[in-house]
């Protein structure tokens, strides 16, 4: 057996008739193991090799949550399958936000494939956390934490609840059939019971219902109470069986209730809760005003919002006002109102010489957090008021450079103008721009120039 270190280094060697051999004392690491068989003589077969490593267990890839009811199921899963791992289970009602104090903040469930976290007291539309890690002989691996919900499926709640009630003392007591002898008989029983049965569990309970049967039909109402050991342990019941409940409240004559639970509908006038969880949820009106679905379509007529929306895409139909925004992706308009087109008209720079140079320059800043690109263009207003010098004007943006003579003399012409244009594409953020103005010759010559600096943007595209 040799170890996978780099240096092809024999750990052990063994020779035995048995066709199963134990190695002891292997450190934690890589390995090769090879096996040849030699017969009576001494000669050797060719040698078949396999690799393996004895370590910690790799952290779980994923952990995958299956929501029930009061119960939710972890089930880990490796990258790569490996039979001899299992999976250390903690639980916390609450998010441990420093990963080496689980040990000392949560509850240590067991140690298993996977495992289903059931109580009374996991509660649907509540996060719960599971810190899971994988084990083996040699060692564990890091925590990984998952975060789950029970079942949010309010009917199938209603379905188990109904379950646990028909299967306890007092539900069997307030909705067992009495046989009434007679037809349109009634009948009105006190019930109360307290005994221990042969697993010494306690069980106690009071109530009254009264029972009537008409044209061939049974009717029911009644309520109680109840204490009961439950393999989940004490349970307490109030149970109530009628077509109809309601609270009135009876001060200042007040007839009106102000809660009604009939058939699968409760109907309340006020309502003030902390926490409301619900798959579908619909305001008053035709149509209504609000409404929310399961798949998470929220419908409403008016929103006033003061918070962060996060949208992947939406539409709007009608006027949005905003005092700023971003947009990374592409925007369209059929009409503009407002500038698209930034200008600055720079410092002039006037001349009165023979050989002479000045200059006016500026800076310009995109305020766009990313590079954009944009069009400078330099409109140099150049005018001559006298003299038979050349003048030369020199725009610079950004180092690329124009350089032109303008206004020739011409002889009688007192004063003459002209506009030099220099237009230059960039994404560069900061564009440093100037204008040089220079004369020359003899003769004096008085000579002024006024640059105008454009930055504009633009999505069309132009073809020949």
């Amino acid at each position: 057996m040799a170890a996978e270190d780099g240096s092809d280094r024999l750990v052990s060697s063994a020779g035995t008739p048995d066709t199963q051999y134990r190695f002891r004392g292997l450190t934690p690491g890589r390995y090769t193991l090879s096996v040849r068989a030699v017969n009576s003589q001494g000669q050797q077969g060719d040698p078949a090799s396999t690799q393996f490593s004895i370590s910690a267990p790799a952290a779980p890839s994923f952990i995958e949550l299956t929501p029930g009811y009061f119960q939710i199921t972890a089930t880990p899963r490796q990258a790569v399958y490996d039979p001899t791992v299992q999976y250390e289970f903690w639980f916390s009602d609450a998010q441990i936000t420093d990963i080496h104090q689980v040990e000392n903040a949560a509850r240590y469930l067991g140690t298993a494939l996977y495992w289903i976290a059931a109580s009374v007291n996991i509660r649907p539309g509540r996060d719960y956390y599971f810190y899971i890690r994988a084990v083996n002989q040699v060692g564990k691996s890091a925590f990984v934490e998952a975060i789950g919900q029970a079942s949010n499926d309010a009917a199938g709640y209603l379905d188990f609840f109904k379950g646990q009630i028909t299967e306890s003392h007092l539900g069997k007591e307030l909705l067992e059939k009495v046989e009434l002898t007679e037809d349109n008989a009634s009948k009105l029983q006190q019930f109360s019971k307290e005994w221990q049965d042969a697993n010494d569990k306690w069980n106690a309970m009071w109530g009254v219902k009264i029972e009537q049967t008409k044209d061939g039909k049974y009717y029911v109402a009644g309520l109680g109470l109840s204490m009961e050991d439950t393999p989940d342990g004490k349970i307490s019941q109030f149970l109530v069986a009628a077509d109809r409940i309601a609270y009135i409240n009876p001060a200042n004559g007040n007839e009106t209730p102000g809660f009604v639970m009939q058939g699968d509908q409760i109907i309340m006038n006020e309502a003030f809760l902390k926490y409301l969880s619900a798959p579908t949820i619909t305001s008053g009106g035709n149509p209504p005003a609000f409404s929310l679905t399961p798949d998470g379509k929220l419908t409403a007529k008016n929103a006033d919002i003061s918070g962060h929306i996060n949208a992947v895409s939406g539409s709007f139909t009608g006027e949005i006002n905003a005092t700023s925004g971003k947009f990374s992706g592409v925007i369209e308009a059929r009409e503009f109102v407002g500038d698209i087109c930034g200008s600055k008209v720079m410092q002039g720079v006037s001349i009165r010489a023979t050989n002479d140079e000045r200059s006016t320059s500026t800076r310009y800043t995109d305020s766009a957090t990313y590079q954009i690109g944009k069009t400078i263009t330099v409109m140099a207003n150049c005018e001559r008021n006298g003299g038979s010098g050349a003048i030369t004007v020199t725009i610079n943006i950004n180092g690329q450079v124009k350089t032109a003579e303008v206004m020739p003399y011409t002889a009688g012409i007192p004063a003459m103008y002209q506009t030099v244009v220099f237009s230059v594409y960039t994404t560069s953020p900061v564009v440093d721009i100037s204008v040089s103005l220079r004369v020359g010759g003899q003769y004096t010559t008085e000579a002024s120039v006024w640059p105008l600096v454009m930055v504009s943007r633009s999505g069309n595209n132009f073809t020949n």
